[in-house]
């Protein structure tokens, strides 16, 4: 009896410990995984997530049989459409991959169900390590679909050999540069000065009336719709459209980063991670170039305002898959890349943010050490805002996307047809600052013309 209960026991400790390994996860460096990933952090040359990924790939996806195979690298706008056409099955469009990146919208667009919920493969303990704000982001209704990687913050950049130019000329310094009321305030100087250049662009309209009516204790979206007739609206709108109307505050389309390589603009606010794509000299139409020195200051606030700024960026979704082997392999690296020291070297080297609180709390600690000057300058300017703005959301909402970009080419149609208008009627003669204030009011009743 004492040999067959022996033999038994080994018997169920041998069977308890495969059934544990297979529970686990079934992986196993003898019959890897393969991931496919679409993402949106930098180029298929040059990108601070693939030196990440090629490291995890060497390290803890060589040990647990994981490869992530990076197959697009692209923007966010292409990403979307990309994931539109292969969700619909449209001929011709790829496979979805198993990862990629993207911002909330696209739950609706690939279908809640289809995705993976990161909280079954992530204990309560783990996810409280994240900073409130950027993990709150991620659910829909009660499910994780969304896992924060990297975030980042809209600051303003300013090409300060050029604006130095000006400012001598004009008794004017970065001081006047802190509020948005004396930013629009310059940019109208120095159109005057430079003879009908730009000085400033806004990447996202839709931000600037976010985060200012956030900090006038008001919100743009109310139930889903653009709250275009509150007060707070009128103030905001007020200082960017005389700049629009009179000159000075840059109406195109595409990126300030753009026209930052040419001098078109010498300032924009922007995204964190735009510091990737603000080179340090200027080329001019002659073909001749100037090295420039740059300036990173704080998101401009609101005179009378609080100290508003928005947190943005995408996260990491993950296809639902019927293999129960990719489900954890995808887990195994969004543990990976958000860990602690994992996620402070990828995202310091694209100008974006930690999402974990140790991490996001140790930024100052490391600062000094970065070694890029424009990065050590950027996450120097992060931390001195730190304790005194507050970060909002972007709102989701059905539709969010097209609202948003519909009411960006609004505001613009608007302007650039006052600004038109304006320089008519200054060169007939009429008084510049009655024609402005007219056209600031005519204007706003136009656009809020527009959602009635």
């Amino acid at each position: 009896m004492k040999k067959i209960s022996v033999l038994v026991l080994a018997g169920l400790i041998l069977l308890s410990c495969l059934v544990g390994c297979a529970d686990e996860s079934g992986l196993t460096p003898n019959d890897p995984v393969t991931l496919t990933m679409w993402h949106v952090y930098g180029s298929q040359t040059e990108s601070p997530l693939n030196d990440s990924i090629n490291e995890f790939n060497r390290t803890v996806g060589r040990e647990k049989g994981i490869v992530v195979n990076v197959v697009s690298v692209s923007s966010s706008s292409e990403i979307d459409e990309a994931l539109t056409t292969a969700a619909k099955n449209t001929p011709g469009a790829p496979s979805l991959p198993d990862l990629f990146t993207a911002y909330p919208r696209v739950a609706e667009i690939i279908g809640h169900e289809n995705l993976l919920d990161w909280s079954k493969y992530f204990t309560e303990a783990e996810l409280s390590e994240f900073v409130d704000e950027f993990i709150e982001e991620g659910y829909f209704e009660e499910k994780l679909l969304m896992m924060p990687i990297a975030k980042s913050t809209e600051l303003l950049f300013l090409n300060q050999t050029l604006f130095d130019r000006f400012a001598v000329e004009n008794e004017l310094d970065t001081n006047a540069l802190t509020s948005f009321e004396g930013l629009f305030s310059a940019c109208k100087s120095f159109y005057t000065w430079s003879n009908g250049r730009d000085m400033f662009q806004i990447n996202d309209l839709y931000h600037y009336f976010l985060t200012g009516m956030e900090a006038n204790g008001e919100h743009l979206i109310e139930n889903g719709r653009l709250n275009l007739d509150a007060d707070s609206f009128k103030k905001v709108w007020q200082p960017m459209a005389s700049a629009g109307i009179y000159g000075g505050l840059c109406l195109g389309n595409g990126y300030a980063s753009d026209r930052w390589k040419t001098g078109e603009v010498i300032s924009n606010v922007g995204s964190t991670a735009g510091i990737l794509y603000l080179r340090d000299y200027v080329t001019y139409p002659d073909s001749t170039t100037e090295d420039i020195e740059t300036s990173i200051l704080p998101y401009p606030i609101f005179e009378n305002g609080k100290a508003v700024t928005v947190h943005r960026g995408g996260g990491l979704f993950a296809l639902k898959n019927e293999d129960e082997r990719k489900n954890e392999a995808a887990s195994v690296f969004a543990k990976w890349i958000t860990e602690a020291n994992n996620n402070l070297d990828f995202v310091t080297s694209a100008g974006y943010l930690p999402v974990k609180r140790e991490a996001f709390d140790g930024l100052p600690e490391i600062t000094d050490g970065i070694e890029n000057e424009k990065y050590r300058l950027l996450y120097s300017t992060v931390n001195g805002m730190s304790d005194e703005y507050t970060y909002c959301d972007i709102p989701l909402f059905e539709g969010a996307s097209d609202t948003q970009s519909a009411f960006e080419k609004n505001v613009k149609s608007v302007l650039n047809k006052a600004h038109a208008e304006y320089l008519d009627r200054v060169s007939l003669g009429e008084n510049t600052e009655a024609v402005l204030n007219e056209l600031i009011t005519d204007s706003l009743e136009e656009l809020q013309a527009l959602y009635d």
